[in-house]
């Protein structure tokens, strides 16, 4: 059994607490945020309920936040099938080889339809968060794909992505968990919780990312919102060391980070939103 801590270390630590809580106030004061973040009553920036909501000091705060700042935004975010155009898609995948296996397989109605199943995406914070989520997701799904173009990972048959660590999610016989669908979605770990959510058994028919459109995209996006979506207030920098930042990050694979970089910049640009700081990772 540990010791007990004697009064005068209690004592201490009392009065480091209310030297803490009191610096609160203080700090709230030089936020400092980016556009489109919230400044919490504690000082950090953020865009969920615990930045914009009660407290909230400046930013698009929620209507219920009350602070001084009193920002204008509902919290609501971006409407991705407004923002999502016909042109945007199509601006991507028109840079698509003719002899893309994507070619006719990634739609916008596909993609709208999936979008469908994961409503807090491109939202929980500003409209700019929103759209600059949207232009992330794209264009990571634009790095991995080169524009919408491949559906199967180069070469994945011959890769082995089964973990036999993972005994939640045992692969099966015969089956290959390579990359496939928007985001490439790898490993027996990812395709059994992921098939699990969208409604196909992922561990027995990963196949399944690769021959229906909708389940494809919901694949992607369900690995973006268990994965990305909590990152994108740290920067875009974030997104990329959340999809591949073991191979690409901290020097490993400068010229493929700042594709996406160059990507998201461009997505930022066509969609009217600033893309903020920190873009690498």
């Amino acid at each position: 059994m540990a010791n007990s801590p004697t009064p005068t270390i209690l004592t201490a630590l009392a009065l480091g607490l209310a030297l803490l809580c009191a610096a609160g106030p203080a700090a709230a004061q030089n936020c400092g945020c980016q556009p489109g973040f919230c400044c919490s009553q504690f000082g950090f920036c953020g865009t969920t309920k615990p930045y914009c909501g009660k407290g909230c000091q400046s930013g698009p705060c929620f209507p219920s936040g009350g602070g001084g700042g009193g920002g204008s935004g509902s919290g609501s975010g971006a409407s991705v099938a407004s923002v999502v155009t016909d042109s945007f898609f199509n601006g991507i995948t028109s840079q698509a080889g003719s002899g893309c296996e994507g070619k006719g397989f990634y739609t916008r109605s596909a993609f709208l339809n999936a979008a469908n199943a994961f409503p807090n995406f491109a939202k929980g914070g500003s409209e700019v968060l929103g759209k600059q989520e949207i232009a992330a997701f794209f264009a990571n799904v634009a790095h991995e794909t080169s524009h919408l173009c491949y559906i199967n990972e180069i070469n994945g048959a011959s890769m082995n992505y089964c973990d036999p660590k993972k005994t939640q999610w045992p692969c099966v016989s015969g089956q290959g968990y390579y990359g496939r669908g928007p985001l490439q979605l790898s490993w027996n770990y990812n395709y059994g919780p992921a098939g699990k959510f969208i409604g196909f058994d992922g561990l027995a028919d990963p196949s399944k990312v690769a021959q229906d459109p909708v389940v494809s995209f919901k694949a992607a996006l369900w690995y973006w919102m268990n994965n990305v979506h909590q990152v994108m207030p740290q920067g875009f920098g974030a997104t990329i060391r959340a999809i591949n930042g073991a191979l690409e990050c901290n020097g490993k694979n400068t010229a493929e980070m700042n594709d996406r970089v160059n990507l998201y910049k461009q997505y930022c640009q066509q969609l009217g939103v600033d893309p903020g700081s920190n873009l690498t990772c």
